[in-house]
């Protein structure tokens, strides 16, 4: 089942690359991609055989992701905050639910929603805030207990999808004591509200506005059925809050490379070995980022929370942002002016490459905690500042 999704996701990157072009240009979302996606079955990616999905691991996953990427990163950006969300609670073994306390109910609801994406919803996060970025240690967004379920109240930034998800797994901190967190899965309608302020540099087509919450969520929604999960989740699998981001750029990358060949090709460039030099030398750079990502993905599936599995997943957000960043810049160069103008490929890929770097964790983020596990520390707790 899985090689159908990757045969699947093959199958649509050209139609998503057909369409990157206009979303980008007018930073609207494209909703034909994920009309596509969600008749492809791919919104069950990451959920379980025994619950309609296709029970992919987090390599399959990466796979996936990666060629979707080829086609439209905007598109396969939003849609790895789905496999994120779907992934992270597929993940949630028997043995790790009575480790963590997870009541039997919150286990039903957990399956009632991987049902769900199975059967075509998908779910957006809803986790960074202004002044806070991603640090959930740091969110101002709040919730309380109030009778029936739970009142959730604050605002966030850069929500991929915001306004077209049918739920968002949202972060917020205890009203009664701020130094517990916890995330909620609320379903879209009364209660949120969509700030249009996605004006971006590049993933233009994300929607990745902020939304405004002021909204009561049935007791059901709080993931894990226990407060308090969401800093423990981030630590037992580092991999879907870091990692899964480096799939998406790796594809970006290539498609840079791609996209340059067909113009230099095309433009009877070819021929300069200045400019083949530079195709050659991002192919080579964009091969060893993916088998980073690779080599991560496999040990996430049979490690997962190993210290050395984080640390290939660490290594592969870093060298995925930077290596897409780098790649899609030198080839643009090699390519020349022409390349440049608004609704060429390149220059488009070139501003989406460029966002690599800057998701959460940052190449500076994630090079610090690589340098301190280097020299021996622990680099989620001797940083200067939280990483969550």
């Amino acid at each position: 089942m899985t090689q159908h999704a990757l045969e699947a996701a093959r199958r649509l990157a050209p139609r998503l690359a057909a369409r990157a072009a206009e979303h980008d240009r007018d930073g609207s979302f494209p909703v034909e991609d994920f009309r596509d996606l969600r008749e492809a079955g791919l919104f069950g990616l990451m959920v379980p055989t025994e619950l309609g999905g296709t029970g992919a691991t987090f390599a399959e996953y990466a796979a996936v992701a990666t060629e979707l990427a080829r086609g439209n990163g905007a598109t396969a950006l939003v849609f790895n905050m789905h496999a994120s969300v779907t992934g992270a609670l597929g993940a949630v073994t028997e043995e790790l639910a009575e480790a963590l306390g997870v009541p039997e109910e919150a286990l039903a609801a957990r399956d009632r929603l991987l049902t769900a994406a199975a059967q075509g919803s998908w779910y957006a996060v809803a986790m960074s805030e202004r002044g806070a970025g991603a640090r959930l240690s740091q969110l101002s967004t709040v919730y309380e207990p109030v009778d029936g379920g739970w009142h959730l109240k604050g605002s966030k930034t850069f929500c991929s999808g915001a306004g077209h998800a049918d739920g968002y797994l949202v972060a917020a901190r205890s009203a009664a004591d701020q130094s517990v967190v916890s995330q909620f899965l609320v379903p879209a309608g009364a209660g949120l509200t969509v700030e249009p302020t996605w004006d971006s540099l590049g993933m233009r087509a994300t929607s990745s506005h902020d939304l405004h919450l002021d909204v009561t969520v049935p007791a059901d929604r709080l993931l894990g059925g226990v407060e308090g999960l969401a800093l423990v989740v981030a630590q037992l699998m580092p991999h879907w809050l870091v990692a899964s981001y480096a799939a998406v750029y790796v594809g970006v990358a290539r498609a840079a490379i791609d996209a340059a060949a067909e113009h230099l090709n095309a433009r009877n460039l070819a021929g300069l070995p200045a400019v083949r030099s530079r195709l050659g030398r991002a192919d080579a750079a964009v091969a060893a980022a993916h088998l980073t990502v690779a080599e991560a993905a496999r040990r996430v599936d049979e490690a997962p929370g190993d210290a050395e599995t984080n640390r290939w997943v660490w290594r592969a957000k870093l060298l995925a942002g930077t290596t897409a960043a780098e790649v899609a810049a030198s080839v643009l160069e090699a390519a020349g002016t022409s390349a440049t103008r608004r609704g060429h490929p390149l220059e488009r890929l070139y501003r989406d490459a460029r966002c690599g770097s800057l998701h959460p964790a940052t190449s500076d983020v994630c090079a610090d905690w690589l340098g301190i596990a280097a020299l021996g520390g622990d680099p989620d707790r001797d940083g200067s500042v939280p990483r969550w």
